[in-house]
């Protein structure tokens, strides 16, 4: 089981799309002359990488501005798309951000944002675009999850918890519909230098400081290895042997010795009482 063809009236729809890993499996998509269509907030930077993306590739590739922690801008994207006829049969929710920092000092609505991002948009749009591909009998998902899914977190307790949440929901979406000729595939990925500790609140020192500078990718590796695994089928994809071995001693190390290491390592939780 491969991606499936491309076709002039077939689009992969990427989430968190105008930076960071989603701007980079755009391109690697678009590098196998799959068409795209472009979702995030951000229309200016969107429509800049659509037209990168159609010169050099030669791809249909489309905008579709959304903020995700929205249900009924999620719920407008299918209508969208069958008006320029379209249907989706490459499905990558990449987008998704992190708080940092003890829950008991935290943003209550921006807790709740990174659920609905994180979670609830993973969960709706896998809703809203896996029947169709049910029924043509082909199509693909990518769920972007995170080495953080194999272990607690305190500092980032709630997107932890959201990442553990996306792992186990792609395996058991993958389950269902792998005898329907869907494969869905996790992209796990450590470290990787993009806007997105920014966002997350952590200097870049800090977030070096917490993890290893060797265990740091560049956004394009993890976008090849990504497809690359989806393409080949693979539950779920690690990349790098140093997250691969990071992801398994967090799995399986006891909680009662793991977590209070980490809170003492975490940059947000310097200082907690």
């Amino acid at each position: 089981m491969t991606l499936p063809p491309a076709a002039s009236d077939r689009t992969c729809l990427i989430t968190g799309a105008s930076s960071g890993i989603g701007a980079e499996l755009a391109r690697a998509l678009a590098s196998r002359r799959h068409g795209v269509t472009l979702v995030a907030r951000t229309e200016s930077r969107l429509k800049s990488l659509a037209d990168d993306l159609a010169d050099r590739f030669g791809v249909r590739a489309e905008v579709v501005p959304a903020d995700l922690t929205d249900e009924s801008a999620r719920s407008k994207i299918p209508s969208a798309l069958e008006e320029r006829g379209l249907k989706v049969n490459v499905l990558v929710n990449n987008a998704g951000f992190s708080t940092t920092g003890p829950v008991h000092r935290s943003d209550p609505a921006r807790e709740v944002a990174m659920v609905r991002t994180d979670v609830e948009a993973v969960v709706h749009l896998c809703a809203l675009f896996s029947p169709g591909m049910v029924e043509r009998r082909s199509g693909a998902i990518l769920n972007v999850a995170s080495t953080a899914a194999f272990q607690p977190l305190p500092g980032q307790a709630g997107y932890a918890a959201a990442k553990a949440f996306v792992l186990s929901y792609t395996q058991s979406l993958r389950g269902e519909l792998r005898p329907h000729g869907v494969t869905v595939t996790a992209l796990c990925p450590g470290p990787v230098a993009t806007g997105f500790q920014d966002a997350a609140g952590l200097l870049m020192d800090e977030a070096e400081s917490a993890m290893p500078r060797f265990m740091w990718l560049p956004a394009p590796v993890v976008a090849d290895a990504a497809v690359e695994g989806l393409d080949a089928d693979r539950a779920v994809v690690i990349p790098g042997l140093a997250n691969r071995i990071g992801a398994m001693a967090g799995w399986l190390a006891p909680r009662s010795l793991l977590v209070p290491v980490v809170a003492r390592r975490h940059p947000s939780l310097a200082g907690n009482t």
